[in-house]
């Protein structure tokens, strides 16, 4: 179940606009898939700003290891995060 906070960091995560890894324009909310079952979604927290290529090759990762794309998201989430602050959009308290 999405709540109204989920929509609310979803929407702040897809206003960055470029992508967390990349700098390519367009993103998708991407979640983090480590420690979940198939057709099961991580909490909101844990997404990423992903443009479609880096979103997919984390995903699908044929060209890279398992924790190598774990890696990588796990640096999406922290830059999409610091990105969150310094845009004023998650605040630390």
């Amino acid at each position: 179940m999405t709540t109204a906070a989920d929509k609310r960091w979803f929407a702040a995560v897809a206003s960055l606009e470029t992508c967390s890894l990349c700098g390519k324009w367009g993103v998708q909310v991407a979640h983090r898939n480590e420690g979940r079952g198939m057709g099961q979604k991580s909490k909101a927290h844990q997404t990423a700003a992903l443009c479609p290529e880096c979103h997919t090759s984390i995903d699908n990762g044929r060209d890279l290891s398992q924790e190598a794309r774990r890696s990588l998201m796990r640096k999406a989430i922290n830059v999409t995060h610091d990105r969150l602050i310094e845009a004023g959009k998650l605040r630390l308290v």
